[in-house]
């Protein structure tokens, strides 16, 4: 285990990214204590975050808990919003479809893309996937917070 001195939380070596990945750190408590989350910011500018399952993330039947997977498309789309816009969304409506499970040992990855945004909300879709089998699409609304600057 090594010790992330931004977040103050252990990080297992079991949670080995893929390649271009690097930890999230800029977090909050809800994320930092479910994580560790990684990112990566591809050529064409478009994002990805990612986790690797660990039991930790699980519910009694071994499986990532929906909660959790749910939890991470929120932070996508929260992220879409604000690359989007560079303004700070909250969300207001979360819709998500399971298309398929993740367990221990997968990488755990998606992206969301801002569909329109008009000056008080946002509309957002993502996609998390295992490998390109996609376990989770969701839709989401977010109303845009422009005296609420991100730190």
């Amino acid at each position: 285990m090594t010790q992330d001195t931004t977040t103050k939380r252990a990080v297992s070596a079991d949670a080995n990214p893929p390649e271009g990945f690097e930890e999230s750190t800029n977090r909050g408590p809800f994320t930092t204590h479910n994580g560790p989350f990684f990112h990566r910011i591809n050529d064409d500018g478009s994002f990805l975050h990612g986790f690797r399952a660990a039991n930790q993330h699980c519910n009694g039947m071994g499986i990532v808990h929906g909660g959790l997977v749910t939890a991470f498309a929120d932070g996508l789309m929260g992220t879409a919003v604000w690359r989007a816009t560079q303004i700070v969304g909250l969300t207001i409506r979360l819709n998500a479809d399971f298309l398929s499970i993740a367990k221990v040992g997968d990488w755990v990855e998606g992206t969301a893309d801002v569909t329109r945004a008009t000056r008080s909300v946002a509309f957002v879709d993502a996609n998390v996937y295992v490998s390109s089998r996609p376990i989770l699409h969701a839709t989401g609304v977010f109303k845009l917070m422009p005296r609420h600057k991100k730190k």
